[in-house]
């Protein structure tokens, strides 16, 4: 089935893995990073704008150091990517040299994106960067990422930075060939209208020992980036031609098809840019009017109250079952929101006799996840 990208998408993303950018562990596949950069310079020619979200950092630290296996042990992690880093940016750059196109890295961790001020900052800096007509190449900040400021891995990284660009596709090219029917026909599904559980159980992680993920870590980007209104395309980086031929309507990898209204910017920063360590609880009444009528989650609606926050800060909504069922931002403080918790709004008036609303969370701050 064609991939619809008849005309040029005005903006992509395309998603490197260590696996198609590398022989092995260290040694740099150069003739195919050319061949990329070649492709992506050709894109761009034909008003195609293009972001990349580049692994091998790691890996090519690895090399340098001689290790034969990713270490487990956090600094020396940081330590083979401040020495891969380096080095993958002067490769890109060599390669875009006779395109005569410059690059930029751009290193992010979550909490660049998580922090609303950051998280503006980073979409103006890649907007300028593309208006100079510039390639930004972007990886995780390994070198000083932690566990609690790390994306986890780069196609979830991708995701983020689609939606944050706005961009119509992103492709995510690794040693995958798509998704594979295991449990079926053993072929390449083709496309993907919507991601079910049973497309899920499809996925496997990764057993190369350079890489993060693998086909799980890719459909949960392809859910982010889709709820963005950002068509998925998952391929083999190891085919020649790849981006040329996706982008002529040949497919061969697995296509992930939008479906629905796109979140707008702010929600999709509550929904996909946080990780809230706070969490509501409401009763049975109140998930289908959060849910099912788009109604705001107001005090007589909780149950309970976990965690600490302060007002402005995002937390999860979760039912009586404890499933988180949104994520929105508070207009309380823990504190306060114990006192009310169960109240109706007319025995909360008087308490809080200065506010205009109400609601703990206002439906124009509130997603349903």
């Amino acid at each position: 089935m064609p991939s619809p990208v008849n005309p040029a998408p005005r903006r992509i993303v395309v998603k490197l893995g260590t696996g198609v950018l590398t022989h092995g562990i260290g040694q740099l596949n150069t003739a195919r990073i050319s061949a990329l950069a070649a492709a992506i310079s050709a894109m761009r020619s034909a008003g195609t704008e293009v972001i990349v979200v580049s692994s091998g950092a790691v890996g090519l630290g690895m090399g340098r150091l001689g290790l034969k296996k990713k270490p487990s042990d956090v600094s020396r992690k940081q330590a083979c990517a401040a020495i891969g880093q380096s080095l993958l940016m002067q490769t890109w750059q060599a390669a875009f040299d006779p395109q005569q196109a410059t690059v930029a890295q751009v290193l992010l961790t979550h909490e660049d994106l998580r922090s609303r001020a950051r998280h503006l900052g980073v979409k103006a800096c890649l907007e300028e960067l593309l208006r100079y007509g510039v390639i930004p190449v972007i990886n995780e900040n390994d070198t000083v990422s932690a566990a609690e400021i790390k994306f986890g891995d780069n196609d979830t990284l991708s995701a983020l930075v689609a939606g944050l660009v706005g961009a119509q596709h992103l492709v995510i090219l690794s040693t995958a060939p798509g998704l594979i029917d295991m449990k079926g026909t053993g072929k390449i599904l083709p496309v993907v209208e919507k991601i079910t559980p049973e497309i899920e159980a499809m996925a496997g992680g990764t057993t190369d020992i350079t890489a993060t993920g693998g086909m799980i870590s890719k459909i949960t980007a392809a859910k982010i980036a889709l709820r963005a209104g950002c068509g998925v395309f998952i391929a083999s980086g190891a085919e020649p031609d790849i981006l040329a031929r996706i982008f002529s309507g040949q497919n061969p990898g697995t296509y992930f098809v939008p479906s629905g209204v796109p979140l707008e910017s702010k929600k999709r920063w509550i929904a996909y840019y946080q990780r809230p360590t706070a969490s509501l609880m409401v009763n049975a009444d109140a998930v289908p009017a959060i849910c099912n009528q788009g109604r705001s989650l107001l005090a007589i609606g909780i149950a309970e109250v976990r965690g600490a926050f302060s007002p402005g800060d995002i937390v999860n909504v979760l039912a009586p079952d404890g499933s988180v069922i949104a994520r929105g931002e508070v207009t309380f403080a823990d504190g306060d929101v114990r006192r009310i918790a169960g109240r109706p709004s007319e025995a909360i008036q008087p308490l809080y006799p200065a506010r205009r609303h109400l609601e703990v969370i206002h439906r124009d701050n509130l997603v349903v996840l």
